[in-house]
This record gives C-alpha cells, sequence and structure tokens, in this order.
C-alpha cells in the first residue's frame, strides 16, 4: 500500500531521495534502495537519482513494514537511579540511549531498561511511551524523570506543559557567548534541508533558552542553561544560532578537530538538574546529576589548556 506526500515549500529543489527520507523518516540508504525498486513514484512517474522535487509535486511511497515500538526489554548496564517512590524514578540517563523506542532509533532505551529491571511504571500513554514525561536527546545525558503511578503522570505532563519544571543543563560552547549572559527566543521548526534536524524558522514554535556563563576557557566557555519551554534539540539550536554550538555537535556546526582533540564522541550537553512539586506532596524536589566520565575528562583538558 502507498503513501502520499504533497511537497511542501520547504522540500522545493530538493532531490527526492532527500524529500522522501525527511517526510517518511526513512534513512536515505533505506530511500535509495525504495527508489531503486519502483517504490517511491514522482507525480505517477519513477524518478531519477537526481531528479528534484517542486512545490505540490506528488510523491507516493510504498512503505516497508514498519518496526515494533514496543520497549525493548534490554537492561542499561550504567543507568543509575538518583531518586525514586512509589509515584516516580529519576534515572541518570547515560549517551547513546533514547526516552523510548521509535522507528528511527535502533538501540536500548530508558523505558525499555526500567521494565527489564521490574520497575513497575503507569500504563498511561502510548504502550512504547507510557510513563514518559519528557526526553532528552540520545546524545545527552542527566537526569530524566519517568512515572511510575497514575497521579504522577498526570501531574507531570501537566507541569512540563505548563513550563512550572526547573529544567537546568549545563552545555560547553565552542567561543565566547557576548554578552556572557542572556535570552535566546527564537522559533524552532524541522530543518527540512537535512533529516532529523531542526533549526531556527519562522514556522517554528515559540522557544525561550536562558543561558549563564559559568567558566571562561581558552576556544570555549561553560553554560548553564535554563530552559523555559522544551522543544527538541533547543539548546543546542539555539547556542548555534548565536554562532556558539555546544562542542562536539557537529550537527548544529561544532568543530569537528577540537571534539576529536578532546576525545569527545557527542554533544557536550548534560542535564544536571530537575526541579518540580511533587506529585503527590505538593513540596517542591530538585534531582542532581553529576558530570559524567566522558564530559568531565573534555572539560578537564579545555581547562588545561589543550588548545
Amino acid at each position: 500500500m502507498s503513501n502520499y506526500y504533497p511537497v511542501p515549500n520547504g522540500l522545493a529543489g530538493q532531490r527526492v531521495d532527500v524529500a522522501v527520507a525527511t517526510m517518511t523518516g526513512l534513512s536515505r540508504s533505506k530511500v535509495a534502495d525504495l527508489i531503486a525498486q519502483g517504490k517511491v513514484l514522482l507525480d505517477g512517474q519513477v524518478p531519477g537519482k537526481s531528479d528534484r522535487v517542486a512545490v505540490d509535486n506528488i510523491l507516493s511511497v510504498e512503505l516497508p513494514p514498519a518496526p515494533s515500538t514496543e520497549p525493548e526489554l534490554t537492561p542499561v548496564e550504567n543507568m543509575g537511579v538518583l531518586y525514586e517512590d512509589e509515584d516516580i524514578i529519576v534515572v541518570d540517563k547515560p549517551a547513546g540511549v533514547a526516552a523510548h523506542a521509535s522507528q528511527n532509533f535502533e538501540g536500548p532505551n530508558v523505558l525499555g531498561a526500567l521494565l527489564a529491571s521490574g520497575v513497575r511504571l503507569t500504563t498511561s500513554g502510548p504502550q512504547e511511551r507510557m510513563g514518559i514525561v519528557h526526553r532528552l536527546d540520545v546524545g545527552t545525558t542527566g537526569a530524566m524523570a519517568v512515572a511510575k503511578s497514575e497521579l504522577a503522570y498526570t501531574m507531570l505532563k501537566r507541569a512540563f506543559r505548563d513550563r512550572e519544571v526547573t529544567k537546568i543543563y549545563h552545555a560547553l560552547v565552542q567561543g565566547h557567548p557576548d554578552p556572557l549572559s542572556g535570552t535566546i527566543e527564537a522559533p524552532i521548526g524541522r530543518d527540512f534541508r537535512h533529516q532529523w534536524k531542526m533549526g531556527v524558522r519562522a514556522d517554528g514554535k515559540h522557544a525561550i533558552t536562558h543561558y549563564d556563563t559559568l567558566e571562561a576557557m581558552a576556544g570555549a566557555t561553560l553554560v548553564e542553561v535554563n530552559l523555559e519551554t522544551g522543544r527538541t534539540h533547543q539548546i543546542r539550536v539555539h547556542m548555534s544560532a548565536i554562532k556558539h554550538p555546544c562542542v562536539g555537535d557537529e550537527m548544529y556546526g561544532a568543530d569537528p578537530q577540537l571534539a576529536a582533540t578532546l576525545g569527545l564522541e557527542r554533544q557536550w550537553l548534560h542535564a544536571v538538574r530537575l526541579g518540580f512539586n511533587h506529585p503527590r506532596t505538593g513540596q517542591y524536589m530538585e534531582v542532581n546529576s553529576e558530570y559524567p566520565p566522558d564530559l568531565l575528562n573534555a572539560l578537564n583538558a579545555m581547562r588545561s589548556g589543550v588548545l
């Protein structure tokens, strides 16, 4: 069975494979295979590899069967627990671990790891995201809360929606932001030119990021970030927008040579503190997470004047 996709303005002029990958979430290699098999049509015709799309062209795509999004029950050995009671559990999410299973990521996830460890979670929400009230990027580490009770799921989802949760991150960014402390207010939406990437777009969702300089080093600055909103890749997009991407974040313009020098294989970004009113008691609580070894080693290398 084929799915039909009208080409939007943001994809006009892109190659067929790029357009299909962006709109379907498939990898470019999988799209290339579909095109070679004649399972992609452009206005009813089999396109060439270099053909480009125009606004209102219709792409017909015979999608492969979707992989399961059920949580894979795989323990994650280095995922610590920062806090737990009958209602909530706050984990110390490692790098390379997704919040929950999805069609676009093959690897361990927080939800599956908790279930594999015997943690009972609320069944609220879609099966593949039950108990998930917020997410961290696969490459971002730190404090992440998951609801264990129905009450916690309802109250925490509402608190995140109403911006009543304190979300503090530390980021090592390239260069020295000017001013040293400030607020970035710029809408964020999908960057249709690149698969998985977000960007500042006039038609994006409202996003506000507050930052303060903690420590300036030669070539980089450690900043504390307070998220007022919670958009996908918000810190990474906003810091890149002011020309100070997170160290190691090549997707958003970071210098790969610097990351290689530091032995860093991901963006330097860590959720250090999560604060909220406890869903049952109503008392405000905060949970803190220490830097993992790879980030601490990279930070100490910068402090020692590696550049």
